[in-house]
């Protein structure tokens, strides 16, 4: 008989906590910037449960409708859905009542256009990238993108409760960053993605293709990382560091492209660093 432990860590692995962190951090940054400092502790805390409830429900709904393609992958095949521990029927139920409750959560606390914005990025990510898209086409990537640059743009609107040029920055830094990040990504898994029969860039246009498309984002990427100098968002330490930083980045791409290795695990782990910095960069040297 499978213990209450199990249960409840199996639950919180099927809600993703790696990536409800992330975009916690990221929807931080969005309300920090919107404020010119840390809002109240009573706008922050349902802001963030309403975020994070959100992304763990999509997340809840991208490993239910997965189920199929999750047994047939290296990686994911230990997953509780796969392997029999949570029944689909529970995690679709899970999932669209911590979606539901988020929204609610929104539309009560904070205001109507970030509950909107919050429905958004989970049907997003659930019906167009996971259902309609993910196993037809590799540009699901770019939709996935949107869902993924969202949360600061939520976290803008819960304290100002519009979308300016400043909340558009945010998305665009997320936006253009998480090609490049996904790519290196698939670039490691591109077997297991194979094996599922999941039509990443890598398997339906090559891996050089790819090693170029991460090249051209990663060059994208540093014009849009130094807007926020010149919009008086941040100082000139900002500006400084976030070009080396992207400079760097740009290196590190330029070298996997001209090499013969068909993955790059210090790319990867590059991007990590580099969108945690510059968000962390952001909010050190912003301008109030």
């Amino acid at each position: 008989m499978t213990s209450y432990r199990t249960i409840v860590r199996d639950h919180v692995v099927l809600m993703k906590p790696g990536i409800v962190l992330l975009v916690l951090v990221t929807a931080l940054n969005g309300m920090y910037m919107a404020q010119r400092g840390f809002p109240t502790f009573h706008l922050i805390l349902p802001t963030m449960f309403g975020i994070g409830l959100s992304a763990a429900g999509s997340a809840v709904l991208n490993n239910f409708f997965d189920k199929d393609i999750d047994s047939l992958m290296r990686r994911t095949m230990v997953r509780a859905i796969p392997q029999g521990r949570i029944y689909p029927r529970s995690a679709l139920i899970f999932g669209l009542v911590l979606i539901v409750t988020a929204i609610v959560i929104f539309l009560i606390y904070i205001n109507t256009f970030s509950a909107i914005l919050t429905f958004i990025s989970a049907f997003i990510y659930v019906i167009p990238y996971t259902v309609l898209m993910k196993r037809r086409t590799h540009l699901v990537t770019h939709v996935g993108s949107i869902t993924g640059a969202l949360p600061p743009v939520i976290g803008y609107v819960a304290v100002k409760g519009i979308v300016d040029i400043q909340a558009f920055v945010l998305f665009a830094i997320m936006f253009v960053w998480q090609h490049p990040h996904f790519w290196a990504y698939a670039l490691k898994y591109k077997e297991d993605y194979s094996r599922a029969g999941i039509p990443i860039l890598p398997i339906s246009k090559g891996i050089m293709k790819t090693k170029t498309l991460t090249l051209i984002y990663t060059i994208i990427l540093l014009p849009f990382s130094v807007l926020p100098y010149f919009l008086a968002m941040a100082g000139y330490i900002y500006l400084i560091t976030s070009a080396v930083l992207g400079i760097i980045y740009i290196v590190f791409a330029v070298k996997f492209y001209f090499s013969e290795s068909k993955s790059d695990k210090i790319l990867f782990v590059y991007s990590i660093i580099y969108i945690t910095t510059v968000f962390i960069l952001l909010v050190m040297d912003m301008i109030k």
